[in-house]
């Protein structure tokens, strides 16, 4: 008898064994992938005490405002393609208040090289002329009725030009550049980048303008300010912009067919804050221009005498748009599937 009780004790272990083995466990179901999203929108705003562009201020070193729309296509995570609409408040010697910058183009991605290759307008509405010689019927690019003396034109009756220096200014100073860009992240801290830009009439102007830059940037690490949710960064630029030779509307005496603009470097070196989507930075800005070889590529309307002659600018104005100068900027960048879902 005790050997058939452990007998049967033995095949009742042995079956409930057989039968957990074969119970089915619950199947538990993994999140379903996150769905890929190909559009995207970056947007923002800035504001700050100088708008600097290639080291010449384009608001005469007053404060300006900015802004930027950037629907995006995302092609795959590594390819993408985008256009943007921006603006920004300016003063420039033709009497144009704003910038309206039309873009596009295509940002391909491989590890750690980011590319960028596009095209940009630049337009500056509302613009009119100061060169007195420019009227219809005299042969001269960017020739209009409203380039003659005052009151019937713009031009001052004294200078022939500008008020005060008589620099000359055509009605239209939009123009268009090519691109190309590439940005290598060498690590999460430190980031190196180059840059090219080409357009065949830079600002109107009739000459060409070639820009190259090489850039650097040091991002701190992210707990450098504990937990805060500050970040800082320290970044430069240094570039030189090439440029060709004028039309006959800035022609001078010595050069009555147009002139032949000074090349020059410019460089900046800053450092910034960033928390959530504000960035504030602060920045020094300088370039090699001379004040006279400066004047005579900005049409300056504050120029004043100050002995700055040189081939290209006989008159003896100065200017100081192309000088040292610091930019402090507030701005905010947003994209639509990071910050408004």
């Amino acid at each position: 008898m005790k050997k058939l009780a452990l007998l049967a004790t033995a095949l009742a272990m042995v079956s409930g064994s057989a039968v957990a083995a074969d119970m089915r466990v619950k199947a538990y179901k993994a999140p379903p992938p996150v769905a890929f999203d190909p559009w995207d929108i970056a947007f923002g705003s800035a504001i700050m005490n100088d708008y600097v562009f290639r080291g010449i201020t384009q608001s005469n070193h007053k404060a300006a405002v900015s802004a930027y729309f950037e629907p995006r296509y995302n092609i795959n995570p590594n390819l993408q393609l985008y256009v943007g609409l921006g603006g920004a408040s300016i003063s420039f010697p033709n009497r144009a208040a704003a910038e309206i910058d039309v873009y596009g183009g295509i940002r391909p991605t491989f590890g750690m090289f980011a590319f960028d290759f596009g095209a940009i307008g630049y337009l500056y509405p509302g613009g009119q002329c100061f060169n007195a010689a420019a009227i219809p019927g005299s042969g001269i690019p960017g020739s209009d009725p409203s380039c003659a003396v005052s009151p019937f034109g713009n031009s001052d009756p004294v200078t022939g030009g500008l008020p005060i220096n008589g620099n000359f200014a055509k009605k239209k100073a939009s123009f268009f550049e090519g691109y190309a860009k590439v940005n290598v992240a060498i690590n999460d801290m430190f980031s190196i980048g180059a840059s090219e830009y080409y357009s065949p009439n830079f600002l109107n102007t009739g000459a060409w303008g070639n820009y190259a830059a090489v850039t650097a940037k040091f991002t701190a690490p992210s707990s450098t300010f504990g937990s805060s949710g500050l970040g800082m960064y320290i970044s430069g630029e240094f570039g030189r912009q090439w440029l060709g030779t004028s039309d006959a509307f800035y022609g001078v005496p010595a050069f009555p067919a147009g002139i032949d603009y000074a090349d020059y470097n410019t460089w900046n070196v800053g450092i910034g804050f960033t928390y959530k989507v504000f960035t504030l930075d602060v920045r020094y800005s300088d370039t090699n221009l001379s004040k006279g070889d400066c004047n005579a590529f900005t049409s300056d309307y504050t120029a004043k005498f100050d002995g700055s002659f040189t081939p290209i600018n006989p008159g003896g104005f100065g200017s100081g748009w192309c000088g040292a100068t610091g930019i402090v900027k507030l701005s905010a960048d947003l994209t639509a599937m990071t910050n408004l879902k």
